[in-house]
This record gives structure tokens, C-alpha cells and sequence, in this order.
């Protein structure tokens, strides 16, 4: 009852006759005497009442191997993919055992018992069980496989997660706030421990929220780099935020006395363990293990990388032998009365033999379909002949004439058709090309088949008439053009379509030349398609060498089951009586009925028979003399022969007739067994190393037996024939007698050319080999073949594989067949098909790696395929010491198919290298198979001092690398405002002087102008603040007070409000009501670190603060004093506050920076004062002025220019909330062209949301009148490198527009200083320059060309405002650097920030931040450090002053750079490169864990491509940064967190996988 899948208990009372029956039938089955289709039948009949309809419940049988025929799959299996149909002509088969040998099998499970020993815990793919259902188990089975019993593994993972938690208790605070403030956060902890844990987190699906201003504004603070984040306790998140609870929260500035925990307490952290967590550690144990060769411990040249040579080892084998001589095969025999050409032959036997047949097809069941006779053969060919030369065209222009080439379209159910047409075409003198038929425009390999036609100038293709008919077709009627395909002309050649030849019309047969006779085509390695030419003489010479040496006669009967258009199936074909089987299996049947004497077939066709063999007890072989084996090419062929022998030798079949042969295309057939006479012995076989086969050397294996290769001779030299072995690489000399190499054969048999190809021609038919002394041993040439072997004793040949075969890694040669045979003896194989495997190589950085993908069962679970494939990969590692790059599985019929139904290698691997492979389940092992990176670098420890100077710090001669701004200049007595050192003063000035000057517009969604703000509106609105504050607010001079604001006026006016009362204004963005849960507390924590005394806001936004949504993510009850300021009182204050000096604190500047830091700096009043001059004289802003402001408010430059600039300059600030540009897009733009606005300000996010949103609506904005050519500026306000390709794409788009190409610019600013750089009007357009990107990894600068490999373009981050002075220091030593020398960015100016904010007045911590000095040079002057990377380059342009103009290039951030190989990278540089992998990565960001490089991507497309991109992020990581990618992660899109500057937050990113919050789509642990 087990094997029938029945429980007893289920059906006590139910077991009826029918089930005795079925248990019958089971036993027929075993014993034979019932068909696997028919027991399948009977079986789902019978059991069809009696099985319960349960979920996940599979009543098939587990049969012993043999037995089941075809892929079937559980009822409850959800398939991957919807199947191909099967093609008409031939399965691809799945019981294909050409590798099956035992002996393999015993080595493979023996080299897999050596590493089961090691007992490595191998980290198994996270997947989101929604996009790829594989097993019906799944359906049932949580995605957590942890148990809820307490194993002994649970209770260590409780164990290890009380340990984690009391370790994390116990540490103290104190410690991680220091050092995440002191150190680098690029430093990654390597010796952090890693708690496992298999704790489940729960995920919900990540709802709708709004859009943009979620991605433009939310984020939650993310931790500093350099801290570990705590992998075993995470909290459980909610997916509805694009950002995450701050469970970890770092601060810059934080007392030492604050407590670190205290911060968690407002996410509710709660313990729990990290998958990921434990896979990372996992990973790491895989990667401990040394790889072959080892790398070098250190950089030797830190100025340009070296790749890795891997030096040759002393103890690789060598060929010892002499130089082999060429082998001759055995005279061609002269024929009397042979016939002068292969139609004079078709014309002897149609005469004289008219009535015997020629050909015999079968139908499916083995029953003859027709008879052509030799006379009916002749005489349709002659009409034919006589129908395409004479009624084509007409008689003046016929539409072929001798020697043109014509394409024969036949089935495989037709060969009399095909024949016909064959012969009719020689009459003709034409050149047949077979092809196969195009059964869909999606074919695989149609296009390089359209190729060799257009390349043979094939214009005509005959056909059948059913055929014709089904073909794909347009909706008119007329026959498909298939892409690639040249315009052919298609005619129809069944027999009541010919014209019956004139008496006085005889075809011309001339005697056999050298003139093509037919084109046979030939796919390469590469998948390209190429034409052989065959001769007319070598046509002819052919078939009398193989009726010499297969010993042919007439009346002889030969059985063919191969394709009878091409290869040993047309060659054979065209000299005996052939009967064309359409049913392999039935071939024996056949042998016995016809009395067969020859059999063609493959190492496939051996095994259908052997299946077949239960329904043909029968069988009597005795008629036959020889079975030729057309694949024997293939060294695994004689497993094939030797099981069929097994089976077969008591049917009459004798060793001796098995005969293998090898062939190619270029060279037709090279070697065949003879048939041997009864009782001779069979030839020796060739047991050989395959670790010597690797180096090209015959070693005969006599130690290891798990890594030998038995291999089968294919006979001698054809007659006529003379053979050498040369190199298959270089030159082509002789190889030594015990060296692998390629068969050249010298004969007449044999192609000519390819066919419109003439270099590569030369390259194969004339071949001349060369001695050891370079001497060509002769002028005659001869004809690759591409086959690898050797000549054996005896002069017997020996081949090992094909070049088109053949992998060469690190200087060894693999052979893909071998690796086939490999994975298939990894035991149990249920989870892949054993005929669906493809093996082939990519060439990733500078070598080629091997990738195997296979079609993976539909009832194969998902930890039943990682097992099979992390076995195949050991077992591969151990028999053949090669690294496998990846190891893919794909859904069942989803691979490329021949025309026969194989695997299509080169289509296959274009899929894969083109990211549309889909594969269900994927491993990547680069860490394995790639030791040929860069050494790494050891950087040196250099000290601070006089020699300073001689280290790389300043070199003699060179230009200081320092540049500055214009001089702010003395104060201008016509410009009162200048006179006014604080803004509060100014804005009460210009409510005074010009009262009804309009300062602000708030534009909506509709362009319409909902608010305005004249210079006494905003006067008066802000005293209402200052009264209330002071009133209510209880507030004291010098509180701070939290300004929470949607963007608009009232932002505005609190802040004048704040600094009417002395209060220090505090901007924050307000929580998003939608996703209270990661926004919320982030407006907590800026609360709590700034200690605000009260909170300004909306009437809407306190009903938030105070709602019970609220309540749930953090503690309401102790919110500050909340003042709602929508309907204030008309009451003015006492007396306006003016702070007794400059020096005295405006506001507070929060942010969250790149790194995930969260930083609050304070800023001055003299700072305010100075940037808002310096932004006045850059940007040249009046009164009459008006710009444009679409950004957020909250920080930074933004900030300035929304609240203070208009105030100070007095120009007219147009502001456009960005959250409006969700429900209109346009309306940036539109607003632009309505106030024909000439300076406008925005971030990366606006920009990028109008290039993407907008691009393809250019002409309809024009339509509506859109017109930017009254932009003059367009600034992106940013704090990181300029994204010249957002940039170049923006100018582009909208160039119709009228947008200049000259106004988009970037600026510059940091936490130290935030306007460094803004490009103005006075200055030069922003220069663009080409660096390697080798030298920045090593800290230098090199300027390249462009276009030049490995090339970043930079752009200029805009003008150096005035008053500012930057110069570029080594921030090691703090030495200066010349001239486009890499370094940090410090900045020397009024408007840098005071400090970072601090509780307790504690500024030591990072005083030097802002106060420091050269460690030589100018010692003086007080410099900020940005902390980020970059170089002055003096240009040739001029600036205002006509002096020559210093260009700023930024870099990126220092603090965000990723230290690996002793090597500094860029993130925004790999993830270009992993933008540009492939279409449907909408974005991506990268993040390093324990010294491993993890890689997020955002998929854009389809879930079903996710997987696609696994390998091509590994690749292109690794070719473009020679860097291994340790971890890739695909999401959905929107979840890489952003802030308001569009800028990425890598850190809380990394933060959030870690806890195992991103809902990954899936997760790969490249091993």
C-alpha cells in the first residue's frame, strides 16, 4: 500500500477487487509484461475513486530507474512555466543514459563521501515563496523550516540567543558611541561574532503608499558602518514602509552620558534571531577553505593592478614522447566500372534496376508508409531537374540557372521527398542547402540559419506541399519572414506540380569535378551557422571509401535512423537500399523483418531500444553485420555499446559488429571501425587520467580510479586518408605520441570551404603542420576536424572529445561531455532531467568559467535541487579539480531545442549571458573557480611629520592643490540689507521699506498659487508665532523648538518666528500618516536628541502625534509642549529678540547622511548671514528676480534657499512642494515655462522622477506650449558626487524644449559647510574630465581619454562660492596634495557650521572636524574637514577675475567608501555597473558585511527574471571592479531607502537585511 500511495487506515472497508487488480498490474509491470503508458492508464483509472482528494498528497510510485519513460509530475505541483509543445518528429528523450557508466557513478559517490566527512553546512538561497512554487510540498511547508519542537538545535539556537542577549546587555554603551563617532565607517569588523539563529520575523506584503513622498522624504537612521549591527536581535517589522524602525540609532555628538539602549526603547525592540545572520556565517565557513591556486598575500605596484598569473606547477604532467608520424589508412581501391559521377550512378540503377526499391519509410508503429523504387527515384528527379530550369522563369530569364543554391525545406516524416529533391537538384546542376523547417518565428538558432543562407545567396527553397501548409504564416496568407532570413521564393515539388521532360531533354552529368555539388550546414561553438561546401568529386570519392572500408554490396538492406539530410545519415544514405524510421524503438523490430545487414544509429538510439526491449522479446539480431555507431566520437559512447551488448548478445548480436565511428562536417567521416570477423578479439581500450586529459597529455590511470576515463577506438583512417594529431591552439605542429590534440586530415573525401567565407576557410581547409623545428612537413594541406585524440596502437584512433566541446580554464582543458557525465552520476538524480544538460563556458575577467544548466523536475523540491547541485559541485571540484561558476536550473522545457530535440549549447548560453534564462534555482561558486584577481594591497603606515613631504604628500614642483572663491568684499552702503548681521532684522527692514513685495508663491498640483507670503505678511504672521510661543510655549531664550511642516509658508514663518523669541528653530520632516510605523519615530528621535522644549505645527499634524496609531509606535504621553499655529490670535510680541553677537546659534541643521548617521550641526547667525551674501553674489539675486524651488525644505542648502535666501536678497521664491509632482508631473516644468523662470533649484529625485516620468511625453508638453529656453540655471542642491549621466539624460530629453545643454549644473555642500560650491552666472560652464578607476581604488588620480577602458567621467560640482577656500589634503597624514592629487576636501569659510550638536556643550568629540589644521604648509588657518574625496584640477578656462579657472571634482564620501583587498571603492561606481547588467534593474546598492561585498537590486521587471540577474551582477562586479560579490539580494522596487536628497542610505539598508525586513524576492550566497 505504500508503493501504491494508499493508506490503509484511510480506506479500511474500501480495498476492492479493483486494487487487487491494480496490485497485479504493479507486478507486471516489474516483471515486464505491461507498457509504462498502459500501467499509468490502467492505474489512474482504478485508483480514481479511492485516492482522497487532499492537498499535497502524490500517489505516483517511486520506480526503480528504468522503468519510468516520461516526466510527470505531482497533482498538486504548480508548474514553473508552461511546457513547449513537443516538436512532431522526436522527443528530446529524458531517459538518456549516453553518460550513464558505472564505474563514474562508484568514483563520483566516492569523492562525495570525502566531503561529507568535512560536514560544511552550505547556505541554501532565500526565496519569496510567492514567486516560485517548485514542489507541491511547498504549498503545506512555512517558509521557516525550523521546528517547533525542542530538538536539541533549538535549544542551542535559544541558547546562543540568550548569550547574544545578555553580551549585548552587558556592553557598554559608552564603548559604541565613541567609536561610532571616532571611527571610519568603512572599517568592518571581522572578528565581530556571529550568534546563529532560525527565529522567524514576519513579513507582510508591502502595501500602496504614497509614492513620492515616500521615496523622496522617509528613511530611518540607519547605523554608522564601522558599528556592527547587532545580528541577533531585530525587530519585527511592518513591509508597509519603504524605511524601517531605527532599532539601532547612532548619533554625532550624542553625551557620553546617554544611554545607547534607551534609544531602542522608542522602536519596541524585541529580541529575535537573523537568518541571515547565520547563512552570512555559513557563507564565510564555505569560504575558509584555501582555494587552488592561493593568492599572493599583498599589492607589490600600488599604481596599476596586476592580474594574477598562476604560476606553472612543477609537477603538471608533460608529453614525453617522440613527434608522431602521419598516419596513412589503406590505399583507395580502383573500380572498373565506377561510375564517373554520383547522378550516372542514380541513372545506371534507375535503368537497370527500376522496379527494386531504393527507399522505404515506416510510419510511427514500424508499418511502411511507401516504397520509392529506383525507377520511380530517377524519374521524378528528372522532373525536378527539368521543372526548376526550364518552367521557373522564362525562357529568356530563368530563375536558375547551373550553380546557384537552392534551400530543400523537408520534414523528418518525409525522406522521399527530401531525396527526390536532392537528386533533382545535382540534375540540375544547382547546389542543394538542407536546412530544417522553421516551425516558429522563436526557433532556436533560425537567425544564424537565415545567416548562411543570405551568405550562400540562397534565393529558392523547395518544399512539400504539407509542408508549405505548415508553415507559420501572416494573417494574409503569405509565408512568415523569418528574422535574419533573406526573401526566398518557395516552391512547391510534390510530383503533380513537376513538369515531365521534353523527349529531346536530357540532363547534363558531367564527370565528378571540384565544383561545389551541396552545401551542408554547420553550426559553431559560438552558435554562428556556416555552410560546408562539398565537391562534387568528394562526393563521389566518400561513398567509395565507405563502401570500401563498410565493406558495401548491392542488395544490401540498411537501416537509418538518424537525419537523412545531413551528416553520416545523408552520407550513408545515398549509396544502399535505406528504410527511414520515424520510431526509434521499433528499429529492431525492423532489423528482424527486413533482414537488415547495416544499422546506422546513435549512443541515444542504443538506449530507446533497450527500453523498448520489453515489448520485443523476439528480437534476433543474427541478420546483422554491423551496427555503425555515428556518435562514437563521443568517449562516453562505450557505456552506450556495452549496455546495448549486455542486453542484445543473446538476440544474435555479436561484439565484433559493433562498429563507432568519428566525423565532422569540414572532413565527413575520419575513422570507422571495420567489422571484425566472428571470434576475434576486440580491441584494447584506452583507460586514461583525466587530470593528464586536462593538461593534454595521455596518462595511463592506474592509481586513482575515480578520476579515469575509459575510451573506445573508432577504428582506422578511412581509405585514402592520411592523419596527423597538430596543437589545437597556435600553430599547427605536431604533437608528440602521447599529447591530445586535434585530427587534421589530408584526403579527397572531404568539404572544400565555407561556403562565402574565405578567411575562415583558410584557417581550416588548408592547414599545413609544422615539425617541433617550425618546418612544414609537407605542402599538402589538410582539413581540421575538430576532434581531439590521439593515435593508439595499431594506428587505431582514439578520440576524447570535440573542440566545439572543449572548456579551457586556467591553462586545462575540460571536456563538456565529461562534465555532463559528472553531474548526471551524482545519485539520486530526481531532481534534473538526465538529457536536458548544458555545459559551456562564459569568459568573465580575463579567463573562462564553466556554467552547467539543467532542466529541473516540476516535482523536485527546493532542498532536494540545492543538495543535487551543492553535490555536483563537489563532486565536479574533486574528479576534474575544476571550480564551477554556476550550477543553474531551469523549469522543465524551457531550454533551447535542436531541431532533434537536444539542448541548443550557444542559444543556451546567449540566454544566460542575456539575463533570459529564467532559471528557478541558481548557485554561483566565483570564490571557487576565480584566482586570478588583483593582489591585494598593503597600505603602510605613514607617520605625520617634516618627511612627510617625501611619502606622496606634496611632490616638489607641483601646484599646490587649493582653490577659492571669489572675495566677498566689503559691505555696499546702496544695499541696506547688507548692513543688518541678522535676518530677523532683515525681514523687519523689508516689512518696513517694501511691504507689499511679494516673497513666496505655494503653488499645488494645478500650478495654481494657493498661498503668498509679501515681506509684511510674513512679518506679522511670524510675530503671531513669537507671541504664542512665548505665551504658551513658556519658552526661554535659547530653547530649541521642533518645526514640524508640511512644505510651504508656514515653515517659513515659524522660523522667523523662532528667531523673533530667541528660540533656536529645529526643522523636522513630519511623519508620513500612511506609514506612522518607520516615519514616526525618526521624528522622535530629533525630538529627544535636540531636547525641544516645544513643537510648532499644523492643527492636521498634531491630531497625529496624538492619535492612537501613534501610540503604537511610540510613547505620546511625553511629547513636548505641541502648539498649533493655524489659527493664532492677532497679537504682536513685546519686543523683538536680537542676539547680543553674530557668534550666537540661528538653528539647527538635522540630517540623515549618506552613511545612516543621523547629524545635527549648528549654524550661526553670522554663518547665515555670510551664505545667504554668498549665494546673493553667485547667483546675482534682486529684488526683481524670480526663481523657482522644487525640493524639500528640511536641511542642507534646500533649507537656505526655501526660508532665508529671499529674505536676505529679496527676490521672489516660486515653491513647488515635490509631494505635488505625484499627481502632476509637469508641473516643475510648466511652472518654469509660465513665470519664465531663469534660475530654479531642485534635487536628484525631482529630476530623475521628470526623466523617467516625462521622457517620452516631450512632444506633449510642447503641444501645451512648454517653452525652457528662458532657463538659465538649473542647480540639482546635492551633498554627493554629480550624477553626470541624470544629468547628460535630462539635458538631453527636454533639449526639445529649448532647455540649454549649458544650465543644468550641480552644487556641493556637507555637514561642515553647507554650500561649498554652486554654480553661478559668472563663472565657466562646469568641466567634465575622464579618471581611471584603477587609480582611485589606490587613492590617485589619473586623467584618461575618453572612451578609455576602465574610464569614470567627473563632473564639476559646480563654482566655489565666494569666500570660500578649499584645499585637498592627505587625511592620513593632513599634508597637503598638488595638483589633481586624490584627497579629503577640507574648507576654509564664514559659513561653515559652528559644530555638531551637542546635550551637554560637549564639543571635544569632533572638534577636529571643524577646527583643524595642516600637519606643514600654512599651520595657521582653521580648516572643516568634509569628509569627502576629491581633486582640484586647474583648467584652461578663465573665471570672472580672468585669471585661469580651478575646477572642484568630488569623488564621494569618505566615510561611505568600502575598504576590500586593502583596495578603496566607490559604492556609486559598482552600482552603475550593476545598473547597466541588465534591463529590468530599476536601481541597486551595494553595502560590505564581515569583508563580504552584499548587492541589493531592485527588480523592475517580472519575479521570473530575478534569478537572471544573480550571475549578471557577479559578472559584471567582477570584470569591471575585479571585486567577488558575496551576497546578491533581489527586491522589489522602492525598497533601497532614500533620503530627501534622493540619496541612498546604504547603511540602514544593510541594517534592514541583516534584521530580515527587505521581503527579499531572493537571496544568493555565491559560494
Amino acid at each position: 500500500y505504500e508503493a501504491i500511495g494508499l493508506d490503509i487506515c484511510v480506506h479500511p472497508h474500501h480495498i476492492s477487487n479493483k486494487i487487487f487488480i491494480y496490485l497485479f498490474l504493479f507486478c507486471f509491470v516489474l516483471t515486464g509484461d505491461i507498457t509504462q503508458k498502459g500501467y499509468e492508464k490502467k492505474r489512474a483509472k482504478l485508483l480514481a475513486p479511492f485516492v482522497p482528494q487532499t492537498q499535497n498528497v502524490d500517489v505516483s510510485i517511486q520506480l526503480t530507474p528504468g522503468l519510468s519513460s516520461e516526466p510527470t509530475s505531482s497533482p498538486n505541483a504548480v508548474p514553473v512555466a508552461a511546457p513547449r509543445q513537443h516538436r512532431a518528429h522526436r522527443s528530446g528523450g529524458t531517459r538518456d543514459d549516453r553518460y550513464r557508466s558505472d564505474i563514474h557513478t562508484e568514483a563520483v559517490q566516492a569523492a562525495l563521501a570525502r566531503h561529507k566527512e568535512e560536514k560544511m553546512a552550505l547556505p541554501m538561497p532565500t526565496k519569496r515563496r510567492s514567486a516560485f512554487a517548485q514542489s507541491s510540498a511547498e504549498n503545506c511547508t512555512p517558509p521557516d523550516t525550523s521546528s517547533a519542537s525542542e530538538d536539541e538545535g533549538s535549544l542551542r539556537r535559544r541558547q546562543a540567543a540568550i548569550s547574544a542577549m545578555l553580551a549585548q546587555n552587558l556592553q557598554s554603551p559608552e564603548y559604541w558611541i565613541n567609536r561610532s563617532v571616532q571611527s571610519s565607517s568603512t572599517s568592518s569588523s571581522a572578528s565581530s561574532t556571529l550568534s546563529h539563529g532560525d527565529g522567524k520575523t514576519q513579513n507582510h506584503s508591502q502595501g500602496q503608499t504614497s509614492i513620492l513622498a515616500d521615496v523622496l522624504a522617509h528613511t530611518r537612521i540607519g547605523t554608522s558602518s564601522s558599528v556592527p549591527p547587532d545580528v541577533t536581535s531585530t525587530v519585527p517589522q511592518d513591509r508597509n514602509s519603504r524605511a524601517d524602525l531605527p532599532p539601532n540609532i547612532t548619533v554625532r555628538g550624542m553625551s557620553r552620558g546617554q544611554s545607547r539602549s534607551s534609544m531602542m526603547d522608542t522602536a519596541a525592540g524585541v529580541p529575535a534571531h537573523s537568518r541571515v545572520s547565520t547563512k552570512i556565517q555559513q557563507l564565510l565557513n564555505t569560504l575558509k577553505r584555501p582555494k587552488r591556486p592561493p593568492l599572493s598575500e599583498f599589492f607589490l605596484d600600488d599604481f596599476e593592478e596586476i592580474v594574477e598569473v598562476p604560476q606553472p606547477d612543477p609537477n603538471t604532467p608533460r608529453p614525453e614522447g617522440r613527434q608522431m608520424i602521419p598516419v596513412k589508412g589503406e590505399p583507395l581501391g580502383v573500380v572498373s566500372n565506377w561510375p564517373p559521377a554520383l547522378q550516372a550512378a542514380l541513372a545506371r540503377w534507375g535503368a537497370t534496376q527500376a522496379k527494386s526499391p531504393a527507399l522505404t519509410a515506416l510510419d510511427i508503429t514500424g508499418k511502411p508508409l511507401y516504397t520509392l523504387t529506383y525507377g520511380k527515384l530517377w524519374s521524378r528527379s528528372l522532373k525536378l531537374a527539368y521543372t526548376l530550369l526550364n518552367k521557373l522563369g522564362t525562357k529568356n530569364e530563368p530563375v536558375l540557372k547551373p550553380g546557384d543554391r537552392v534551400a530543400l525545406v523537408y520534414p523528418n516524416s518525409d525522406p522521399g521527398m527530401f531525396w527526390v529533391a536532392f537528386y533533382g537538384c545535382l540534375l540540375a546542376e544547382v547546389i542543394p542547402v538542407p536546412i530544417e523547417v522553421p516551425l516558429s518565428l522563436k526557433d532556436a538558432g533560425s537567425q544564424q540559419i537565415g545567416f548562411l543562407l543570405g551568405s550562400c545567396g540562397v534565393g529558392l527553397a523547395l518544399t512539400s506541399e504539407v509542408c508549405l501548409k505548415g508553415l507559420p504564416k501572416t494573417q494574409n496568407g503569405e509565408i512568415m519572414q523569418f528574422k535574419g532570413w533573406p526573401r526566398l521564393k518557395w516552391v512547391v515539388t510534390d510530383t503533380k506540380y513537376l513538369t515531365k521532360p521534353s523527349k529531346d531533354w536530357q540532363p547534363h552529368i558531367p564527370t565528378a569535378n571540384t565544383d561545389t555539388a551541396y552545401i551542408e550546414y554547420k553550426a559553431s561553438k559560438e552558435g554562428t551557422v556556416m555552410g560546408v561546401a562539398v565537391s562534387k568529386i568528394s562526393m563521389l570519392t566518400h561513398c567509395q571509401a565507405l563502401t570500401q572500408a563498410c565493406n558495401y554490396c548491392e542488395g544490401e538492406t540498411l537501416v537509418n535512423v538518424l537525419d537523412f539530410k545531413k551528416d553520416s545519415g545523408l552520407w550513408h544514405g545515398v549509396l544502399t537500399v535505406s528504410v527511414i524510421l520515424l520510431n526509434i524503438s521499433k528499429y529492431l523490430s525492423c532489423i528482424c523483418v527486413c533482414t537488415a545487414r547495416v544499422a546506422m544509429v546513435k549512443c541515444r538510439d542504443l538506449h530507446w531500444a533497450m527500453m523498448a526491449h520489453r515489448d520485443q522479446k523476439d528480437t534476433n539480431l543474427s541478420s546483422l553485420r554491423m551496427l555503425i555507431v555515428a556518435d562514437g566520437a563521443n568517449p562516453w559512447s562505450v557505456s552506450s555499446c556495452d549496455a546495448f551488448l549486455n542486453v542484445f548478445q543473446s538476440h544474435g548480436l555479436k561484439p565484433e559488429m559493433i562498429c563507432p565511428c568519428a566525423s565532422s562536417p569540414e572532413a565527413m567521416t575520419v575513422a570507422i571501425r571495420r567489422p571484425g570477423a566472428q571470434g576475434t578479439p576486440l580491441p584494447a581500450r584506452a583507460i586514461l587520467s583525466m587530470a593528464g586529459l586536462s593538461h593534454g597529455v595521455i596518462r595511463v590511470n592506474t592509481e586513482d580510479k575515480n578520476s579515469a576515463l575509459t575510451v573506445q577506438d573508432v577504428g582506422h583512417v578511412m581509405p585514402g586518408g592520411l592523419m596527423c594529431i597538430v596543437k589545437p591552439d597556435g600553430p599547427p605542429m605536431l604533437c608528440k605520441t602521447d599529447e591530445i590534440g586535434e585530427i587534421v586530415l589530408n584526403s579527397r573525401v572531404g568539404g572544400t570551404m565555407y561556403y562565402g567565407l574565405p578567411g575562415v576557410t583558410k584557417n581550416t581547409f588548408e592547414v599545413i603542420p609544422i615539425n617541433s623545428g617550425g618546418t612544414p612537413i609537407g605542402d599538402v594541406p589538410f582539413t581540421r576536424t575538430g576532434l581531439l585524440g590521439f593515435v593508439g596502437p595499431g594506428s587505431l584512433v582514439f578520440v576524447v572529445g570535440k573542440i566545439e566541446g572543449l572548456l579551457s580554464v586556467s591553462g586545462r582543458r575540460h571536456n563538456a561531455d565529461d562534465l555532463v557525465a559528472t553531474a548526471l552520476a551524482v545519485e539520486p538524480v530526481k531532481t534534473v532531467y538526465r538529457g536536458r544538460i548544458a555545459v559551456f563556458s562564459v569568459t568573465v575577467f580575463y579567463d573562462e568559467r564553466v556554467v552547467i544548466v539543467a532542466e529541473q523536475r516540476p516535482d523536485a523540491n527546493e532542498e532536494d535541487s540545492f543538495q543535487w547541485m551543492s553535490r555536483v559541485l563537489q563532486a565536479i571540484d574533486s574528479i576534474h579539480q575544476v571550480g564551477l561558476y554556476c550550477l543553474a536550473l531551469v523549469p522543465a522545457n524551457t531550454l533551447p531545442k535542436t531541431h532533434l530535440g537536444g539542448i541548443h549549447i550557444s542559444e543556451t548560453k546567449q540566454h544566460f549571458l542575456e539575463g533570459s534564462l529564467h532559471p528557478c534555482n541558481i548557485l554561483m561558486c566565483p570564490h571557487t573557480c576565480v584566482t586570478n584577481l588583483p593582489k591585494p594591497r598593503q597600505k603602510q603606515p605613514v607617520g605625520v611629520g617634516p618627511a612627510s613631504i617625501m611619502v606622496g604628500n606634496l611632490v616638489a614642483g607641483k601646484r599646490i592643490a587649493q582653490a577659492s572663491g571669489r572675495d566677498l568684499g566689503l559691505i555696499d552702503d546702496q544695499e541696506q540689507s547688507r548692513k543688518h548681521q541678522f535676518l530677523s532684522e532683515a525681514l523687519q527692514w523689508r516689512a518696513q521699506t517694501d511691504p507689499d513685495h511679494v516673497l513666496y508663491m505655494l503653488l499645488n498640483a494645478k500650478g495654481v498659487a494657493v498661498s503668498t507670503a509679501t515681506c509684511s505678511q510674513l512679518h506679522k504672521r511670524a510675530e503671531k508665532i513669537t507671541a504664542a510661543l512665548l505665551e504658551r510655549g513658556g519658552i526661554n531664550t535659547g530653547d530649541n523648538v521642533v518645526l514640524l511642516y508640511p512644505p510651504g509658508i508656514d515653515l517659513i514663518a515659524s522660523f522667523y518666528g523662532c528667531l523673533y523669541a530667541g528660540c533656536i528653530p529645529v526643522t523636522v520632516r513630519p511623519p508620513h500618516p500612511q506609514n506612522l510605523a518607520a516615519t514616526l519615530p525618526t521624528v522622535r528621535m530629533i525630538i529627544d536628541v535636540s531636547k525641544a522644549a516645544c513643537i510648532l505645527t499644523t492643527q492636521t499634524l498634531m491630531k497625529i502625534l496624538r492619535s492612537k496609531e501613534a501610540a503604537g509606535c511610540v510613547n505620546v504621553k511625553t511629547w513636548p509642549n505641541i502648539i498649533d499655529t493655524d489659527d493664532l490670535p492677532r497679537k504682536r510680541p513685546s519686543n523683538i529678540y536680537k542676539p547680543p553677537t553674530a557668534e550666537m546659534l540661528a538653528y539647527l541643521d538635522f540630517s540623515v547622511s549618506t552613511t545612516g548617521m543621523l547629524t545635527g550641526v549648528k549654524i550661526s547667525h553670522s554663518a547665515v548671514n555670510a551664505l545667504c551674501r554668498s549665494i546673493k553674489l553667485q547667483c546675482e539675486l534682486y529684488s526683481s528676480r524670480q526663481i523657482a524651488i522644487c525640493m524639500d525644505p528640511y536641511c542642507g542648502l534646500g533649507f537656505v534657499l526655501w526660508c532665508m535666501s529671499s529674505v536676505y536678497s529679496g527676490h521672489q521664491s516660486i515653491l513647488i512642494p515635490p509631494m505635488e509632482l505625484e499627481t502632476s508631473l509637469p508641473l516643475w516644468l510648466s511652472t518654469l515655462s509660465q513665470y519664465k523662470i531663469r534660475d530654479t533649484f531642485c534635487s536628484y529625485s525631482v529630476m530623475e522622477l521628470c526623466t523617467k516620468g516625462l521622457g517620452t511625453q516631450t512632444e506633449a508638453l510642447k503641444a501645451r506650449g512648454v517653452n525652457l529656453s528662458c532657463v538659465r540655471s538649473c542647480v540639482v542642491i546635492a551633498e554627493e558626487r554629480p550624477r553626470l549621466a541624470l544629468t547628460q539624460s535630462f539635458s538631453r530629453l527636454f533639449k526639445d524644449l529649448g532647455l540649454s545643454p549649458r544650465a543644468v549644473s550641480t552644487a556641493f555642500g556637507a555637514r561642515v559647510n553647507l554650500a561649498i560650491c554652486l554654480q553661478g552666472t559668472a563663472g565657466p560652464d562646469p568641466s567634465t574630465v575622464y579618471v581611471d578607476m584603477k587609480s582611485l581604488r589606490h587613492d590617485r588620480v589619473r586623467l584618461v581619454e575618453r572612451g578609455a577602458p576602465q574610464s569614470l567621467p567627473l563632473m564639476e560640482s559646480g563654482t566655489i562660492l565666494p569666500g570660500v577656500r578649499v584645499i585637498i589634503v592627505n587625511p592620513e597624514t593632513r599634508g597637503p596634495l598638488g595638483d589633481s592629487h586624490l584627497g579629503e576636501i577640507w574648507v576654509n569659510s564664514p559659513h561653515n557650521a559652528s559644530g555638531y550638536y551637542t546635550i551637554c556643550g560637549e564639543e571635544s568629540l569632533q572638534a577636529d572636524h571643524f577646527n583643524t589644521r595642516l600637519s606643514f604648509g600654512d599651520t595657521e588657518t582653521l580648516w572643516a574637514r568634509t569628509g569627502y574625496l576629491g581633486f582640484v584640477r586647474r583648467t584652461e578656462l578663465l573665471d570672472a577675475s580672468g585669471d585661469r579657472h580651478d575646477a572642484l571634482f568630488v569623488v564621494g564620501s569618505l566615510d561611505e567608501t568600502l575598504e576590500l583587498r586593502g583596495l578603496r571603492y566607490h559604492p556609486i561606481d559598482i552600482e552603475t555597473s550593476v545598473s547597466r547588467a541588465h534591463r529590468s534593474i530599476a536601481e541597486s546598492a551595494v553595502f560590505t558585511w564581515t569583508n563580504l561585498l552584499v548587492v541589493v537590486v531592485e527588480l523592475s521587471g517580472s519575479e521570473q527574471e530575478a534569478l537572471d540577474l544573480v550571475p549578471l551582477v557577479t559578472n559584471v562586479v567582477l570584470k569591471e571592479h575585479h571585486l567577488i560579490v558575496g551576497v546578491v539580494v533581489i527586491v522589489d522596487p522602492g525598497v533601497i531607502p532614500i533620503n530627501s536628497r534622493g540619496e541612498k542610505q546604504r547603511m540602514h539598508l544593510r541594517d534592514s537585511f541583516l534584521a530580515d525586513q527587505l521581503d527579499p524576492i531572493y537571496v544568493a550566497y555565491n559560494m
